[in-house]
């Protein structure tokens, strides 16, 4: 499992004119069920992802991003097991 935390590297301008691609793009990675959740960083420097599946088609996965492609972000990736999980989460333990 992955823990991926994206750091704007722009104005938020600039996040905003690619953001529907951005959206458009988690939509496609969550089908292809590589994303497991997604939100904004607060104060909004950026977001993190939770992701699981192997680096290779994560890293390939996270360069069709347009944040990635446009430039507008840092990505860096955590690889974790876990080992415990909340009431309702046991899926993540696999």
């Amino acid at each position: 499992m992955f823990i991926v935390s994206l750091s704007y590297k722009v104005s938020i301008d600039q996040v905003e004119a690619h953001l529907e691609g951005h959206i458009a793009w988690l939509k496609s990675a969550y089908q292809r069920e590589i994303l497991l959740a997604s939100g904004r960083k607060v104060p909004r420097t950026g977001g993190v992802l939770l992701a699981r599946g192997d680096r290779a088609t994560l890293e390939a996965c996270l360069a069709e991003d347009p944040f990635k492609i446009h430039d507008l972000a840092d990505y860096e990736i955590v690889e974790f097991e876990p080992s415990i999980a909340a009431p309702g989460l046991e899926g993540l333990l696999e």
